[in-house]
């Protein structure tokens, strides 16, 4: 599933893009994807201009003339193409069986723009999902307004992360993929994060927080998280399974792993002779060297 980075890849692509564009028309070729589409989605986006496109954890909020927000998730493997006027790309994807994009049967919403381009979203196992609301009420939203902050945001420090996770009994990667401690970090980053801070991914969350300030330990893990996410954007994120952005490259932030998918292989860090470990949490893969992160 696409993590912050590669949602704030496609993010900067669509909006390179569709700035100050007008929707003149929107095909919508089922009924939904893994909700239905709201009602009338279609003629409520078209002769919308877009005014910005923000992100919010692993949600797009791509802004409208008229106080209208559309909300759209990738889910496990959506993705937008852009196609200028008259280009007929054929898809990367094996799926596509060479159709272009915009012709296959996992091409569900095919916008077009007033400059004669395209945007066409694709997802073959159809787990993103779509939405309007007013834009006023964003932060009422069901899948929103339960969500924790942003990592990358300033006022994410060592202290709010303390405060969050004292009186946490669980284990500090899972408390990093909770939605309601810190939003967007996922799997591969939160590995790649512990091994940056030197930190057992098995340590309880209550013991790194500190009774009064924050502890050391959790200045490196806030510091880790934010520059292993900055990296992995400047990388365009990481191309596991169906992930692209929507000009088609691929995420290169998977050459740049430290622990992530790499069990069995000597540790990468300097004067360390451990090997990485794979383990199981929350029914996902935790890649951690067992010597060095304690």
């Amino acid at each position: 599933m696409p993590e912050l980075p590669e949602v704030e890849t496609v993010r900067r692509g669509l909006m390179e893009h569709f700035d100050g564009r007008t929707l003149v028309k929107v095909e919508l070729r089922r009924d939904g994807l893994r909700f239905p589409f709201p009602e009338g989605m279609g003629p409520r986006l078209e002769g919308r201009k877009i005014t910005s496109i923000e992100r919010r954890a692993k949600y797009l909020l791509i802004r409208l003339s008229g106080g209208l927000t559309w909300l759209t998730h990738l889910g496990m493997s959506g993705h937008f193409s852009l196609l200028s006027a008259g280009e007929e790309r054929a898809s990367l994807h094996a799926y596509s069986l060479g159709l272009p994009v915009g012709k296959g049967r996992h091409d569900h919403v095919v916008v077009h723009l007033d400059d004669g381009s395209r945007v066409v979203y694709t997802d073959p196992r159809r787990f993103g999902m779509m939405d309007l609301l007013d834009t006023s009420a964003e932060q009422e939203h069901r899948l929103l307004r339960h969500l924790g902050p942003e990592p990358l945001a300033e006022e994410w420090t060592a202290a709010v992360l303390a405060a969050t996770l004292r009186g946490k009994r669980v284990k500090i990667k899972t408390a990093l993929l909770d939605q309601k401690v810190v939003v967007g970090i996922g799997n591969i980053y939160a590995c790649e994060a512990l091994f940056r801070a030197r930190i057992s991914p098995l340590c309880i969350s209550s013991t790194l927080a500190g009774k009064r300030r924050p502890t050391k330990r959790v200045e490196l893990l806030v510091t880790a998280v934010k520059e292993i996410l900055a990296e992995a954007i400047e990388s365009g994120g990481s191309t596991l399974n169906d992930f692209q952005a929507v000009d088609g490259e691929l995420g290169y932030f998977t050459h740049f792993f430290q622990v992530y998918d790499r069990a069995g292989q000597e540790c990468k860090r300097d004067s360390c002779t451990g090997k990485i470990t794979r383990i199981v949490q929350g029914g996902r893969s935790t890649f951690y060297c067992p010597r060095c992160q304690r």
